[in-house]
């Protein structure tokens, strides 16, 4: 995603058919490691290709792409003034704490967004 986003950042600079060389400066410039195999793979599939064009196809692959997980629902108890509120709040707590930060990562996910 990196080098994708060197890339784009170089064609919205101005430069229809960004290099190898244009796409190191830009991951150099701000203290990303460069993989020279991943930015000759990039210019390879995007060679002769209008870049809008591969973004409205890549948008397109990206609709088809399931991206919601299944909701808890979480059922009211039925009647009765005994403490029947507190479970639901201790519920909605163990749910927060459950919440993890996930690194970014380069994987392609199984797909390619210029195929």
């Amino acid at each position: 995603m990196k080098v994708v986003a060197a890339y784009l950042l170089a064609v919205l600079g101005g430069n229809t058919s960004p290099g190898a060389d244009d796409v190191k400066n830009i991951l150099n410039s701000v203290g990303v490691e460069v993989d020279e195999d991943r930015i000759e793979s990039l210019l390879s599939q995007v060679k002769g290709k209008d870049i809008t064009e591969l973004i409205a196809s890549g948008r397109e692959k990206l609709a088809s792409v399931p991206s919601g997980g299944g909701a808890v629902a979480v059922a009211a108890p039925a009647g009765g003034a005994a403490g029947g509120g507190a479970a639901p709040a201790a519920a909605e707590e163990k749910k927060e704490e459950k919440v993890e930060e996930k690194e970014d990562s380069d994987d392609d996910l199984g797909f390619s967004l210029f195929d």
